[in-house]
């Protein structure tokens, strides 16, 4: 935005001098994000923490990155949408740090990783790093895209393993350990632009065990309970400097079956509890999508169902976890019946609304909008894709979101600092 400022002001010297300081203010803003992004974010209580202050954020999604990375032609784009989201006050990115078989796939087979493509990762955390960007890194994915539990539970029926379904993922010995092989090789990297280890490097904020993980042959929760007491344990044996999170939706399970109330009417083989309360877990997370999990039901109810999903995940968070809660994902589809940016603005602003207001009383850090994308990057699309430069509207949403959160961590600190 600001280059084309600068060109359609060419014409006055004294617009052209507006535009240069627009700039220079943009660079300064830029690097007091990268000078504040020394320190590892931590957590105290409820509350996420960097350098001994609160810290509070507007985020969002960019799972793609990696995958784009792999040709050299294409990084502009991850450099476009970091320059843009940083813009925007963005500070937190979650993206994916697996590829499993397939196109461009980080892991080829079990043990076996293409460089080319880690060092598409490498450029991804260097890029996040100069422009101020912590990353959340996921290990690994609940659905078939790029490759996931069904290609771990492939690999394994193809060396001869007995397994019965993809949730073997979670019980087989051999599959585990294809799993923590994944986790020591990522975790271990030595990025080859920065030269710095990925456990050492304060650009990533921390890990997802996997994206939305789902357990069928057991809703009650328990089978990934377990999973999640095996694995924890492993990544911080690693690295106990970041951060690590289940990657959750946030479905809750048997242990309160009176919370069963607040799911959408089913259970997905999580226990938000009982996946939460394992030691080495440090922050919770929640996705919510009413558009796909209520489906027929107006906006007012999709609304109010997202409101009562963060406020009763926040409470338990709180409470029962005493542990700080990520928004991680939400969104509203294009491809829904009567869809119009108006109608995602109005679900962009109730759910930022929300957040904000909890944010006031602690426990919660941020959201992580699903997803952005940069320009000419249609193929990716998938009905969520906001394109911060092509739409106007939704951009300045984002942004005042970014601009309350900032004044809402200074007015704390500030009064964390009053009260010391």
């Amino acid at each position: 935005m600001a280059l084309v400022l600068m060109r359609k002001s060419s014409s006055s010297v004294m617009n052209f001098g507006c535009g240069l300081l627009f700039m220079l203010l943009m660079l300064l803003q830029s690097a007091n994000r990268v000078s504040s992004a020394s320190g590892f974010v931590q957590t105290r209580g409820s509350q996420f923490v960097l350098n001994g202050s609160k810290f509070l954020f507007n985020g969002f999604n960019s799972y793609w990155m990696m995958h784009v990375a792999v040709e050299p032609a294409d990084r502009h784009k991850i450099s476009n949408v970091f320059r843009e989201t940083s813009a925007a006050g963005l500070t937190v990115c979650r993206t994916w740090a697996f590829s499993d078989g397939g196109d461009r796939a980080l892991q080829i087979s079990p043990g076996v990783y293409d460089e080319r493509v880690f060092q598409a990762l490498d450029f991804v955390v260097s890029e996040a790093k100069r422009h101020g960007v912590r990353l959340i890194l996921t290990l690994s994915n609940n659905y078939k895209d790029f490759g996931g539990r069904t290609q771990y539970v492939n690999w394994a029926r193809n060396a001869g393993v007995h397994v019965n379904n993809d949730d073997d993922f979670y019980t087989n010995n051999v599959i585990k350990g294809y799993y923590k092989n994944h986790v020591k090789r990522v975790l271990s990297r030595i990025n080859t632009i920065t030269g710095v280890a990925y456990k050492d490097d304060p650009t990533i904020m921390g890990w997802e065990l996997m994206n939305e993980p789902r357990c069928q042959v057991d809703y009650s929760g328990k089978t990934l309970t377990a999973w999640v007491r095996e694995m924890a344990p492993y990544v911080k044996s690693i690295d106990r400097r970041h951060l690590l999170a289940v990657g959750m939706e946030g479905f809750y399970g048997d242990s309160l079956p009176n919370r069963k109330q607040y799911n959408p009417g089913y259970q997905v083989g999580t226990d938000f509890i009982t996946n939460n309360l394992v030691k080495e877990i440090d922050f919770s997370t929640i996705h919510v999508y009413p558009d796909i999990w209520l489906s027929g039901q107006n906006d007012g109810a999709q609304i109010a169902f997202m409101r009562r999903w963060l406020i009763s995940h926040l409470t338990d968070s709180k409470n029962i976890l005493k542990k700080p809660l990520i928004f991680s994902e939400f969104g509203k589809s294009s491809k829904d019946a009567g869809y119009n940016i108006n109608a995602r603005d109005t679900y962009m602003n109730a759910v930022y609304r929300n957040i904000y207001s909890l944010a006031r009383g602690g426990g919660i850090g941020g959201g992580l909008v699903w997803q952005i994308l940069g320009e000419g990057m249609e193929s990716f699309n998938d009905g969520y894709e906001i394109v911060l430069s092509q739409e106007a509207s939704t951009s300045r949403i984002i942004t005042q979101q970014s601009q309350q959160m900032t004044s809402l961590e200074r007015i704390m600190n500030n009064r964390q600092s009053i009260n010391n």
